[in-house]
């Protein structure tokens, strides 16, 4: 599939030519990634800031979702994590947002998933229903980028993506979401396990079929997850993030352009409301 001009009338400037490549990735396997784009340094600060946010999120009702059984889902502020400037300022960040959602890309999510102990292998799925202007013109609308927080190893329930298939669609898809049990053969054929380590940034489709599989080790997986949406998405309507007007003040412009979120005197903890009822039972 060749990639997405950008149209005329956005007046985009012109991206990093270095993101082409990750552009025809995402509209061929559906994921792409760039590696060490953080030191191990700056993800060793975001995942205490992930731990601390985890810790406060579980200590309230409401604070974290269940992804399955001992896999959970926390929405956060970005004035959460020390780094969200350095992470949605990145270049290579800015670079692709711009070049396959258009100029005018929102920022819309900022969370983090933890598969802990125990957790089991997820149903295959996409996070949301495809969109209509994927369906009709086969333009995505959206884009998920991924910062593990640890060095990802074989037995701490990696994340799976069965690439190429962010097009795939059909009325058997349970909820838009949840493709039927007799697809998973040519899922499990497609598989491949992803292995990032710290400082590695990958951006994907939701909308490429994908699952946690099982964490086999006693130790946690965190995942940061930023959500971008281009003009026409409406995944902001899911999410419940805002930044206090002291932290927007000290944000560079071409950061406020992209943010889309209320500027508030003081935080509220957020109520998880992005549930996804067919993870929580997990594979069974």
């Amino acid at each position: 599939m060749s990639t997405r001009p950008a149209r005329s009338e956005d007046a985009a400037p012109t991206p990093d030519p270095d993101v082409a490549g990750n552009v025809e990735a995402l509209y061929t396997d559906g994921v792409t990634a760039r590696k060490g784009a953080f030191a191990p340094d700056w993800v060793d600060r975001l995942r205490e800031d992930v731990e601390t946010a985890f810790e406060e999120a579980r200590s309230r009702p409401g604070g974290a979702v269940g992804r399955g059984p001992h896999r959970y889902y926390v929405e956060i502020h970005p004035e959460q994590i020390r780094g969200f400037v350095d992470l949605v300022d990145h270049p290579w960040v800015r670079s692709l947002c711009t070049a396959v959602l258009g100029p005018d890309y929102r920022i819309v999510e900022l969370g983090f998933d933890v598969p802990l102990e125990g957790a089991v292998n997820q149903p295959w799925h996409r996070d949301f229903p495809m969109p209509e202007e994927t369906r009709a013109e086969r333009r995505l609308t959206s884009l998920a980028f991924n910062v593990t927080c640890v060095d990802t190893e074989p037995d701490m329930g990696p994340f799976e993506i069965a690439p190429g298939t962010q097009w795939d669609d059909g009325p058997e898809f349970d909820h838009g979401m949840f493709p039927p049990r007799s697809h998973y053969p040519r899922y499990e054929q497609r598989a491949v396990r992803k292995f990032p380590r710290r400082g590695d940034i990958s951006a994907r489709t939701a909308l490429t079929i994908h699952r946690g599989t099982r964490n086999e080790s006693a130790k946690s997986r965190p995942v940061l997850v930023l959500g971008v949406d281009g003009p026409e998405a409406d995944n902001a309507e899911r999410h419940d993030a805002a930044v206090t007007r002291a932290f927007w003040e000290t944000l560079p412009e071409r950061v406020r352009r992209h943010l889309a979120c209320p500027v508030v005197d003081e935080l509220t903890p957020i109520t998880q409301k992005h549930t996804i009822e067919g993870l929580v039972m997990g594979d069974a």
